[in-house]
């Protein structure tokens, strides 16, 4: 189901029985840093604990970039369903370590009521998208 702030696109993968289509959903996301900790934010990030990154996996995240601007970051998300992530990781242990930790860096993400767990920024418009 295709809700507003949800882009859609197709993922192939081989499976045992041949060619297995699905959809990955592609969202962004919004957050802004505490005055002051953009470079200790980053140090952070230079490589993200790999625990962190298996529990992301189990979620159903294939991929998460982020982006700054000076205290703003903008994360663009892959996720099968990324409610349903969200939801997973919010029980997950290491998850929540990491939340916890983060805190002292971020102020928190941006909350839209029309987006994807109520977070995820309005999509406007996709280059590859456009037809003539």
């Amino acid at each position: 189901m295709n809700r507003p702030g949800q882009v859609l696109e197709p993922r192939s993968s081989l499976g045992a029985r041949g060619v297995f289509c699905s959809f990955v959903t592609r969202l962004a996301l919004h957050s802004r840093l505490i005055p002051g900790t953009e470079e200790a934010y980053e140090i952070e990030h230079a490589r993200v604990w790999p625990e962190l990154i298996a529990s992301m996996h189990a979620a159903g995240i294939s991929d998460w970039s982020i982006w700054r601007s000076g205290r703003d970051l903008f994360h663009l998300v892959d996720a099968d369903d990324f409610e349903a992530s969200v939801e997973y990781l919010r029980t997950d242990p290491t998850d929540q370590r990491w939340q916890q930790h983060m805190s002292q860096f971020v102020e928190g993400f941006a909350q839209n009521p029309e987006g994807v767990a109520g977070q995820s920024l309005r999509h406007v418009w996709t280059m590859s998208e456009q037809i003539d």
